[in-house]
C-alpha cells in the first residue's frame, strides 16, 4: 500500500514533480494558439501550416494517451513519466529551433507522443505514491496547481511572443524538464500495476492515430480538391472502422468497446464531442481574431482570454457540489447554452473593439458556461460505468474531447471559406470568424439538447471525481484508476 504522506518532504517533492510535468503539457495547450500569427509571419506559413501546428500535437496526444497510461502501469509509472518528460523537452527543443513550418509540424507531432506519456503518468504517480488518507488532497493540489499553469499560459505565451520571440514558447519547457527529471529520479518511488497483463494494443493505437491524422489531412487540404485528398479521407474513415473492429476482438484492447454499452456513457461522450469541438475551434480562432482583426499584441490577446480559465479555477469545485445536489442534467443543458451565448457575443468583437464593452462580456459568459458544465460532465462519465473502470472511462472521455477539438480546428476554416492567406487579412478573417462562432454556437446547442434528452441522475453510490479544481479549456480532467471513493 502506498504510504507517502502529504506533510513529508518526499510528499512535497512528488507533488512538485507531477505539477511540473503536467504543467509542461498544459502550458503548451494554451500558449501556442497565441503565438500562431507570429509563427505564420516568421516562417512564411499559410493557414494550413498553422492548423497543423495545433493539430499535429493533438493527433498523437489523442491517439496515444490511453496507451501511455497502460505503458506506465506495466513498465513503471515513474520510468514512463520521466521518458515522457525527456521526450517532450527534446521535441520542444526541435520546435524552438524549427527553420520552417514542416519541421515545426513534425516536432509538434513528437511533442504529442511525449504528452501522451507524461499526462496520465503525472496523476498515476500521485495515486500510486500517497497514503489513501492524503490522496484526495494531493490530487486536489495537483489539479489546482495545474489549472494555475493553464491560466498563466496565454498571458505567459503573449509576453514571450512579444518579447524574446515565439520560439521561447517551446524553449520554456527545457528548464521545467531540467528540474522535473532529477527530482523524479531522486524522490519519486517507482510503482507498477501487478495485475497488468496481456499484450499492448499497439495496433489499436496506430489505427486510432492514423484515422485522426488522415481525416484531419483531408479536411485541411480539402480546398485543393485533389484525388489524393479524397483518398486520404476515405482511408481515414477506413482506419476508423478498422480501429473499432480491432478493439472489439482483441483480448486486451486499448479502448474496450463494451464500455459504450452504457447508454449514459455514450450520451455524455456525444455531449463531450459537441462542446469540446466548439471550445477547440474558439480558442484556435479567437487568438488570431484579437491580433489580426482587433489589432492587439500577443500579450493583449492572451490576457483577454484569461477570465475563462480563472473562473474555472475559482468555481469548478462549487459547480461540482451543486451538480451532486441537483443532478447533472440541468447543468449539462444550461452550461452549453451559456457557452453558445458567449460565442455569439464574440460577433461584436471586430476592428477597434473595446475590451470592457465587447470582449470581456463574451469571455465571462463563456467562462461561466464552462464552469457550469465541465465538473458535471466528468462526474457523469465516472458515474456511468463500474467503479473499476473509472480510469478507462475518464481516459476515453479525455481522448474524445481532444479528438473533437482537432477535427474542429481542421474543419472550421473549410466550412467558413478561409483561404491559405485569410489569417493575414483583417476583413476576410473577421467575416470567416463570425461564421465560425455561429457554427460553434450551433454545436453547443446540439450538446445541450443531447444532454437534456439523454442524461439522467446517477445512482447514489457512484464514483465521485477526485479532480475538483480544473483549469484546462481544451479537455476535461483525467481521473485515475486507483481511487475508490464513493458518495455517502
Amino acid at each position: 500500500m502506498p504510504d507517502v504522506r502529504m506533510a513529508s518532504p518526499r510528499g512535497r517533492w512528488i507533488l512538485l514533480t507531477t505539477v511540473l510535468g503536467s504543467s509542461m503539457a498544459l502550458l503548451d495547450s494554451t500558449v501556442v494558439n497565441v503565438a500562431l500569427p507570429r509563427i505564420g509571419r516568421d516562417l512564411g506559413a499559410d493557414l494550413a501550416d498553422l492548423q497543423w501546428t495545433v493539430n499535429a500535437y493533438m493527433v498523437t496526444l489523442a491517439g496515444l494517451i490511453l496507451l501511455g497510461g497502460s505503458l506506465g502501469d506495466r513498465y513503471g509509472r515513474r520510468k514512463v513519466f520521466v521518458v515522457g518528460v525527456v521526450w517532450f523537452a527534446a521535441a520542444s527543443l526541435l520546435c524552438g529551433l524549427a527553420p520552417n513550418a514542416g519541421v515545426l509540424v513534425a516536432a509538434r507531432a513528437l511533442q504529442g507522443v511525449g504528452g501522451a506519456l507524461l499526462t496520465p503518468g503525472s496523476l498515476a504517480l500521485i495515486q500510486a505514491s500517497f497514503h489513501p488518507d492524503d490522496r484526495g488532497r494531493a490530487v486536489g493540489l495537483w489539479s489546482g496547481f495545474g489549472g494555475i499553469g493553464a491560466a498563466v499560459g496565454p498571458f505567459l505565451g503573449g509576453w514571450l511572443v512579444d518579447g524574446p520571440g515565439w520560439r521561447w514558447v517551446f524553449l520554456l519547457n527545457l528548464p521545467l524538464a531540467a528540474v522535473c527529471v532529477p527530482v523524479a529520479l531522486r524522490h519519486v518511488p517507482e510503482s507498477r500495476d501487478r495485475l497488468a497483463h496481456g499484450r499492448f494494443d499497439v495496433l489499436g493505437a496506430v489505427l486510432g492515430a492514423l484515422a485522426l491524422a488522415l481525416v484531419t489531412y483531408a479536411l485541411i487540404e480539402a480546398p485543393g480538391g485533389s484525388a489524393g485528398v479524397v483518398a486520404a479521407g476515405v482511408a481515414g474513415v477506413a482506419a476508423g472502422v478498422a480501429f473499432v473492429f480491432v478493439e472489439r476482438r482483441r483480448p486486451d484492447p486499448m479502448m474496450p468497446t463494451d464500455v459504450f454499452a452504457s447508454r449514459q456513457f455514450t450520451a455524455v461522450n456525444l455531449v463531450t464531442l459537441c462542446v469540446y469541438a466548439a471550445f477547440g475551434g474558439f480558442f484556435f480562432l479567437s487568438a488570431v481574431q484579437l491580433q489580426t482583426v482587433v489589432g492587439w499584441s500577443a500579450l493583449g490577446a492572451g490576457t483577454a482570454l484569461l477570465p475563462t480559465t480563472v473562473l474555472m479555477l475559482l468555481l469548478s469545485a462549487r459547480s461540482g457540489e451543486l451538480a451532486e445536489r441537483i443532478g447533472p442534467r440541468l447543468p449539462l443543458t444550461v452550461g452549453p447554452l451559456l457557452c453558445a451565448a458567449g460565442m455569439l457575443l464574440m460577433l461584436r468583437v471586430g476592428p477597434d473593439a473595446s475590451y470592457v464593452a465587447d470582449v470581456l462580456p463574451a469571455v465571462l459568459v463563456l467562462g461561466l458556461g464552462m464552469v457550469t458544465l465541465v465538473a458535471p460532465l466528468t462526474a457523469t462519465v465516472l458515474a456511468s460505468v463500474d467503479v473499476s473502470r473509472a480510469g478507462l472511462a475518464s481516459g476515453v472521455n479525455n481522448a474524445a474531447a481532444r479528438a473533437a477539438g482537432l477535427v474542429a480546428v481542421a474543419a472550421l476554416p473549410l466550412l467558413t471559406g478561409m483561404g491559405p492567406e485569410t489569417y493575414r487579412s483583417a476583413d476576410a478573417f473577421d467575416t470567416a470568424f463570425g461564421r465560425a462562432m455561429v457554427i460553434c454556437a450551433a454545436a453547443l446547442a446540439a450538446g445541450s439538447l443531447t444532454a437534456f434528452l439523454t442524461v439522467r441522475r446517477p445512482p447514489p453510490d457512484c464514483r465521485r471525481p477526485e479532480c475538483r479544481t480544473h483549469g484546462s479549456v481544451l479537455a476535461p480532467p483525467l481521473e485515475g484508476q486507483r481511487a475508490r471513493k464513493r458518495l455517502g
